[in-house]
C-alpha cells in the first residue's frame, strides 16, 4: 500500500511539474518563450469573465493577460497576419484589421492561462484544453468567428497570409467580387482552413485535404453536405470524430451556400 501512495503522489508531482513547465513560444520581431507562471506573474495578468464562451457554451472566469499587451504591437508588416497553432494540428488566423483595426470599440481578445492549482473543465471529444486559451470579450463587435477562439496553443507569430503563401486556394481575376464563390473563400479560410487543407495548401492537421483527392461536392448531395457541416453526427459519427457542428452563430445560411459554391468551384480546379 505504501508504494502505491508513493507512485501516487509520484505521479500527482510529475503532472504538477508539467503543466507548470508548459510554455508559449512567440515570434513577432523577436523569438521568446514564455512559462505558465511567468505570464501568471505578469502585472498585466488580471481575472476577466467571459459571456457565452465559445468552448464550453456558458459564462466563464479566467486568470488572462490582453493579447495585444503581450504582443508588444500595434501593427503587422502588409501581407502579413498573426498565425496561432494548438498542440492538436489546429491553425488559426488573425487579421491585422482584426486585432489593431480602428474602432471606437472593438473586440478584446485575451490569452487565458491554466493555472496548475485550478485546471479547467474537460471538454467533451477534446479533454483538457489548456495551457493556453484565446477567448474575446465582446466578440461580435469585430465579427469575431467561432473557429478564431483556439485552445491548446503552443504557439504565435506573425505570417504571410494564407492567399500569399497558397495561391492554389484563390479563385480566378475574373471571378465577380459580389460572387459567393469568392465570399466562400474568405469564409472557407477562417472557418475551415484551421482543421484543413484544400488542394494541399495549409498549416492545420487535423482534418483531410477537402479538394485532394475528392470534393465534398463530389460525393455528397448539397442538402447532405449542409446537414454535415450543421451537425456532423446527423449524418455519419464514430468514436473520434473530432469536427463539431457549425450552428447559424458561427456560419450563416448565406454564408454556408458561399463556401458549398466554393467547394463546388474548386472542385474543377484540383492543383
Amino acid at each position: 500500500m505504501k508504494f502505491k501512495h508513493a507512485l501516487a503522489l509520484a505521479s500527482l508531482m510529475l503532472a504538477c511539474v508539467s503543466s507548470t513547465a508548459a510554455s508559449l513560444r512567440i515570434n513577432v520581431g523577436g523569438e521568446r518563450s514564455l512559462t505558465t507562471e511567468q505570464l501568471l506573474s505578469r502585472p498585466d495578468a488580471a481575472t476577466i469573465r467571459v459571456p457565452n464562451d465559445v468552448t464550453f457554451h456558458r459564462t466563464m472566469t479566467y486568470r488572462a493577460v490582453p493579447l495585444r499587451a503581450l504582443l508588444g504591437i500595434t501593427e503587422m508588416p502588409a501581407g502579413t497576419e498573426l498565425q496561432i497553432t494548438a498542440s492538436d494540428g489546429f491553425v488559426t488566423h488573425f487579421s491585422a484589421k482584426l486585432l489593431f483595426g480602428e474602432a471606437k470599440k472593438r473586440a478584446e481578445p485575451w490569452l487565458a492561462i491554466e493555472s496548475p492549482d485550478e485546471p479547467w473543465p474537460q471538454v467533451p471529444g477534446s479533454g483538457d484544453i489548456g495551457p493556453f486559451y484565446v477567448v474575446w470579450i465582446d466578440p461580435a463587435a469585430s465579427g469575431v468567428s467561432s473557429e478564431q477562439w483556439p485552445f491548446k496553443v503552443d504557439a504565435i507569430r506573425i505570417a504571410p497570409t494564407l492567399a500569399a503563401r497558397f495561391p492554389q486556394i484563390a479563385v480566378d481575376k475574373n471571378v465577380p467580387a459580389n460572387s459567393p464563390v469568392r465570399r466562400g473563400q474568405t469564409v472557407f479560410a477562417t472557418q475551415c482552413m484551421v482543421c484543413h487543407k484544400l488542394n494541399g495548401a495549409g498549416d492545420a492537421s487535423v482534418g483531410p485535404d477537402l479538394n485532394r483527392p475528392h470534393n465534398p461536392t463530389e460525393y455528397f448531395q448539397p442538402w447532405v453536405l449542409k446537414s454535415f457541416i450543421r451537425d456532423p453526427k446527423s449524418i455519419r459519427a464514430w468514436a473520434d470524430m473530432k469536427m463539431p457542428g457549425f450552428d447559424k452563430n458561427a456560419i450563416s445560411d448565406s454564408d454556408l451556400d458561399a463556401v458549398i459554391a466554393y467547394l463546388g468551384y474548386m472542385a474543377k480546379r484540383k492543383k
